[in-house]
């Protein structure tokens, strides 16, 4: 009988644990501010770092260790490349140099933060987003624009790497 019952236990926790895979999302954040005060844009960028590595890594046929204590200088100069080609603004029509302040880890995200300067007015934004997306049709880029009040959300993915918005 004890047997029976122990058999019947095992059996379910194996069904239990089997049967649920684990759910992987494939999400990025980004806000972005304008401080008219400032003439700049913050942008604040949360991606899983795994991911991100795995993109870079791949995009310069490099082993990239970023938020690990393997990290390495170049490691962030390919961060720093990857995101001046994966992703620009357009304001007003004009593209400017988004400049990488720092980052920093929180959990599995990577926290990254940029600025866009010398701003005076902001008539139309043109983003282009193409962060993790090539080649992985299952991540999304959400993101969420704060300009003079007004706020508006793109999604970027593999298939939509570029949004307008107007103001």
């Amino acid at each position: 009988m004890k047997k029976t019952i122990l058999i019947t236990f095992f059996g379910l926790l194996f069904l239990t644990l089997t049967s649920f895979g684990v759910h992987k999302f494939y999400v990025a954040l980004y806000q972005v501010n304008y401080a008219p005060e400032k003439k700049m844009l913050q942008i604040t960028t949360r991606i899983f770092v795994d991911d991100l590595n795995i993109a870079v890594g791949k995009k310069y046929s490099k082993k990239i260790n970023l938020g690990s204590e393997n990290e390495s200088a170049d490691d962030i100069n390919f961060l720093k490349k990857y995101f001046s080609e994966k992703f620009y603004i357009k304001v007003n029509g004009q593209t400017k140099p988004i400049h990488f302040l720092s980052k920093e880890m929180e959990g599995d995200v990577l926290i990254c933060y940029f600025s866009m300067k010398e701003i005076q007015k902001i008539n139309s934004l043109e983003i282009y987003n193409a962060v993790i997306t090539e080649g992985n049709s299952e991540q999304q880029n959400i993101m969420h624009f704060n300009v003079y009040g007004v706020k508006n959300t793109l999604l970027f993915t593999e298939s939509t790497s570029k949004g307008m918005l107007k103001y």
